[in-house]
């Protein structure tokens, strides 16, 4: 924060605090030359005003608050730049990269001034380290039958995947469905790993790369189609496979199956990344998609990825 801001809002909040502190002072005095408890002169529907201060209490209660409010901004961090005399801090608030994270907790931790946020996760660690360290050493395919870690990998799911992937799971257009069978990079329990460990960065470029004319876009969007399944114009699907073969196969299969190892989508089931109308294939072909899913190793750890692998494949395997 620069120093104009700064003085800006330390000013701001010391007027603030001093006006409320003397129309405190002025209203508990009376200033009207009318005695305490006549009549202001004033009635309104049959109840009249009468010259009352404001209770003790009440009045004793706003000091005190005022107090409390100084004392706490004289400790912790609020007026612009100033510190506070604990120097408390509530997280690395300069981070722009988990190395840089790192690097602010090592220092920290050398110099004795974790922020709240460091100590929590500190002490996170040392209470619940063991468990996860218990459930990185249980195989996957036992895991998945503990019902107390599924409970766990549940919860850390709704914290951390939820945000694209859904409360349910379920995703949206452009993040997969977890709960269904189609897996554009294969749905074992090692290949989920490796997806949530190592991220994923998902890459079809405009027509495929291809010398594919928009003019040929409808016959391949609605080969696209006949593939899944859908009710398809038999002719222009025919037309739309020549294209289809000028290179799509490479990556999609000759059938449309797909390609688990490049994330190639299946073409012949019915589910869509960003939709499975002909507008929404056309699109898809013509402009290309990009989807990254960040890696999750160095930000949870394997402990945690381990707990999520085995909740995120008991979602489409109950």
């Amino acid at each position: 924060m620069s120093n104009f801001w700064s003085i800006w809002i330390t000013v701001l909040t010391l007027i603030v605090i001093a006006g409320c502190f003397f129309i405190l002072r002025k209203m508990s005095q009376n200033n009207t030359g009318i005695k305490e408890g006549e009549s202001m002169g004033h009635s309104f529907d049959g109840i009249e005003e009468l010259n009352n201060p404001l209770p003790k209490w009440w009045s004793y209660m706003f000091y005190i608050t005022i107090v409390f409010g100084l004392i706490y901004l004289a400790m912790y961090p609020g007026l612009g730049n100033y510190k506070g005399l604990f120097g408390w801090t509530s997280s690395n608030q300069s981070v722009r990269s988990m190395e840089e994270s790192k690097a602010a907790v090592d220092s920290a931790k050398a110099e004795n001034r974790l922020s709240q946020y460091d100590r929590e996760v500190a002490h996170a660690d040392e209470k619940y380290g063991p468990i996860f360290a218990a459930y990185l050493a249980t195989p996957l395919e036992e895991l998945v039958k503990n019902e107390e870690a599924l409970k766990v990998g549940g919860r850390l799911f709704l914290q951390n995947c939820a945000q694209c992937h859904g409360s349910d799971a379920r995703g949206s257009k452009g993040f997969p469905n977890l709960t269904d069978k189609a897996w554009l990079y294969g749905g074992e329990l090692a290949d989920i790993k490796t997806s949530l460990m190592n991220g994923r960065n998902g890459m079809m470029p405009p027509k495929g790369g291809l010398p594919i004319e928009d003019s040929e876009l409808e016959g391949l969007a609605e080969y696209v189609v006949k593939l899944s399944g859908g009710e398809h114009d038999a002719t222009l699907a025919a037309q739309g496979q020549g294209s289809f073969m000028k290179g799509c196969f490479a990556c999609h299969g000759m059938d449309g199956t797909g390609n688990k190892f490049m994330g190639a989508p299946n073409l012949t089931d019915n589910a869509w990344l960003y939709g499975g109308s002909r507008g929404a294939i056309v699109e898809s072909i013509k402009y290309g998609r990009a989807g990254v899913m960040p890696a999750w190793k160095d930000i949870l750890g394997e402990e945690k990825v381990h707990v999520i692998t085995a909740y995120v494949y008991s979602l489409s395997n109950k």
